[in-house]
C-alpha cells in the first residue's frame, strides 16, 4: 500500500495530548498527517512532515478524527411519524411506542433490514461517522433478535445484544417469563453475535432487579455490560451500571449526586443523548455537571425511529453546546475519543501513530464551526481505514 501525506491542515485535532497546545484535543495548526494503509504512521506539524508516495492537499481545512457514535439502533423497519407528530403535539413521550417498531421489524424480510441499516450507515459516514455501535432489540423473540444481531453484525464490530428493550408485548402479562427468555435461549442464540448487553433500566422496561439479573448473565456468556440509565426518572440505572464495571450508562438525564459520584469514580463512560431530549422535548442532561465533577462523557446520536431519528453527530455537538453546558472543545473530544472510550476502544477517535486512519474535513478552518454552524453541512471529505470515501 502507498503512503499518502495529508497537508495543508489549517487545524487538526488529535485528542493527543502530548501534541499541539497540550490540551485534552492535542489541536495542532498548519499540521499533516501520513496515513500507510489503515492506519496513522504520523501526525504533527506540517513543516516536519516525512515524506510518502502521494500527497493529498486539505485546502486549509480543518481535520478531525472520524466520530464515533457508540449508541443507536439501526436494524429496524418502518417509521413513528405519527408518534412524532402527536408528540409535538403534547403528547408525552413513553417507553411503550417501541412496540409500533417491533411489529414493523418482525414483518420485515432480511434484505428489507439490512437495507435499511445500510442506508443509514451512508448517511451517518456523509456526516464524519467512521466507527459506529448498533443494537438489537426490536425483534423481541430469539428468532428476530439473533436475525438483527446477524445482520449488524456483517457491518461493524460492536454489536449489542438487547433482547431486554421492553417487555415483548407476548409475554405483557408475565415479565418475569420474558426475563427468563432473555437470559435462558434467547441469550443462547444472540451472544455468538455481540460483543456487548445492553438494557433499558426504566420505569415501563425493566426494573434494577430485572437489569440486574439480565446484564449478569450476559457477563456469563462473555458479553459487557452497557445500560439505558435514568432517562425518564430517577432510578438504579446508574449505579447497577457502575457496579457491575458496564461500559457506559446511556442518557444519565436525571442523575443524584451519589450518581454523579458513582460515575466519576469508575470506568463506565457517561454517553449523553442530546438527539433524544431534542425529539422529545424533554429535560436536558446536565453535562456540566457530570464533567465538572470529573466523569468521562460520550456523545452519540442514539439514532432510532422512535425518540432521536438522526444520524447526525454534528447535531448533537450543537445541541450539546448550546443546552447541555458544554464548550465546543469538550463536545467534539466527547464525539470521538468519548464514544471511543464508551466502546472501550484505544484504536479510534485518535489521530495519532497506530490508531486507525479515520479523519473528516471540515469546509472550515477549525472544529468550532460545529457548533457555530448548526445545521451546514461542514464534512467536506471522510477518510475510513484509510481509503478517502
Amino acid at each position: 500500500m502507498p503512503t499518502t501525506l495529508i497537508t495543508n491542515i489549517a487545524s487538526l485535532v488529535t485528542n493527543d495530548p502530548s501534541q499541539g497546545d497540550g490540551t485534552p484535543l492535542g489541536l495542532l495548526k498548519d499540521a499533516a498527517v501520513v496515513i500507510d494503509g489503515d492506519r496513522i504512521a504520523w501526525a504533527g506539524p506540517a513543516a516536519k512532515a516525512p515524506a510518502a508516495d502521494t500527497t493529498h492537499d486539505a485546502q486549509g481545512r480543518a481535520a478531525i478524527p472520524g466520530f464515533v457514535d457508540s449508541h443507536s439502533h439501526l436494524v429496524f423497519a418502518g417509521d413513528r411519524t405519527q408518534e412524532f407528530n402527536a408528540r409535538m403535539s403534547g403528547r408525552a413521550y413513553s417507553a411503550g411506542g417501541i412496540r409500533t417498531t417491533v411489529a414493523a421489524t418482525r414483518a420485515a424480510t432480511d434484505a428489507t433490514l439490512e437495507a435499511n441499516l445500510t442506508h443509514y450507515l451512508r448517511e451517518a459516514l456523509r456526516q464524519g461517522t467512521t466507527t459506529f455501535e448498533t443494537k438489537s432489540g426490536y425483534g423481541l423473540n430469539t428468532e428476530d433478535e439473533a436475525r438483527a444481531l446477524r445482520i449488524a453484525a456483517r457491518h461493524t464490530d460492536e454489536v449489542t445484544f438487547m433482547g431486554a428493550h421492553i417487555v415483548s408485548p407476548d409475554y405483557a402479562e408475565d415479565p418475569a417469563a420474558y426475563v427468563e427468555l432473555v437470559t435462558g435461549e434467547m441469550l443462547d442464540a444472540c451472544a455468538p453475535h455481540a460483543r456487548w448487553i445492553d438494557v433499558f433500566c426504566e420505569k415501563g422496561a425493566f426494573d434494577g432487579d430485572q437489569a440486574r439479573a439480565i446484564l449478569t448473565a450476559g457477563k456469563a456468556k462473555g458479553l459487557h455490560p452497557r445500560i439505558h440509565a435514568n432517562q425518564l426518572s430517577y432510578g438504579p440505572g446508574v449505579q447497577l451500571a457502575v457496579e457491575l464495571d458496564a461500559a457506559s450508562a446511556d442518557h444519565c438525564t436525571h442523575l443524584t449526586d451519589a450518581d454523579v459520584d458513582a460515575l466519576a469514580n469508575s470506568d463506565t463512560v457517561a454517553t449523553l443523548l442530546p438527539g433524544a431530549e431534542f425529539s422529545t422535548r424533554a429535560e436536558w442532561p446536565d453535562a456540566r455537571r457530570i464533567l465538572d465533577a470529573g466523569a468521562t462523557v460520550a456523545l452519540s446520536t442514539d439514532c432510532n425511529p422512535g425518540s432521536s431519528f438522526t444520524s447526525s453527530v454534528p447535531f448533537c455537538i450543537a445541541l450539546a453546546v448550546r443546552d447541555m453546558g458544554m464548550t465546543p472543545d469538550e463536545a467534539i473530544w466527547s464525539a470521538t475519543a468519548g464514544g471511543a472510550a464508551a466502546l472501550r476502544r484505544t484504536d479510534v477517535g485518535f489521530v495519532r501513530e497506530g490508531a486507525r486512519a479515520d479523519l473528516a474535513l471540515l469546509d472550515a478552518p477549525s472544529h468550532v464551526h460545529l457548533a457555530y454552524r448548526p445545521g451546514v453541512p461542514l464534512v467536506s471529505e471522510v477518510w475510513q481505514r484509510g481509503v478517502r470515501l
